[in-house]
């Protein structure tokens, strides 16, 4: 009988993407697997069973398909949070600083309602901006961020430390030392 794969084996590093120098972290092999995307999927939400949760914030675009995962096991509604100028309706904005520059991420302005608590799923931590910006845009329409989950932490960019420094719970799969 084959060991089982852990969740760090589904994930494929890509040397040198998007730029020289970078590991990138690939998660559509996980995603490609059923065993393990079910994996990532259950360990997500597992330390929020039993914490009331109203909406599952997906960050664009991978948060995307691991929130509405977490969002159809728990029950709950599905909240993307996009790049600007891909929603349709009336949205609110919030700027966050990339490594060259900035960018712009919304959601609809009807998207919650006061009092309701969100969990913010994405694939990735590395510098915390863009889960900042998410958060920031989740608490103006005055909704509660009960928690941060994530299947990769990049510790050595600092961003589970902003997110800590914010109040925020966080939680992480699996880490990969470097950028």
């Amino acid at each position: 009988m084959a060991a089982r794969k852990t969740l760090t084996q589904y994930i494929r590093t890509i040397p040198d993407f998007p730029h020289e120098g970078i590991m990138f972290r690939d998660v559509t092999t996980l995603f490609l697997d059923p065993r393990g995307f079910r994996i990532a999927v259950d360990q997500l939400l597992d330390p929020f069973v039993g914490v009331q949760i109203d909406k599952v914030a997906g960050l664009e675009a991978r948060g995307f398909i691991l929130g509405g995962a977490v969002a159809h096991q728990l029950s709950v509604g599905f909240l993307p949070i996009r790049k600007k100028g891909k929603l349709p309706g009336a949205t609110i904005e919030q700027d966050y600083a990339l490594e060259y520059g900035e960018a712009t991420v919304e959601i609809h302005d009807d998207a919650l309602q006061p009092g309701e608590r969100v969990l913010l799923v994405d694939d990735l931590l590395a510098t915390g901006g863009t889960a900042r910006a998410g958060i920031q845009l989740i608490e103006r329409l005055g909704a509660e961020v009960v928690g941060c989950a994530f299947v990769i932490d990049l510790p050595d960019l600092g961003g589970r430390k902003l997110l800590e420094e914010m109040d925020m719970e966080v939680h992480t799969l699996t880490a990969f030392e470097g950028d």
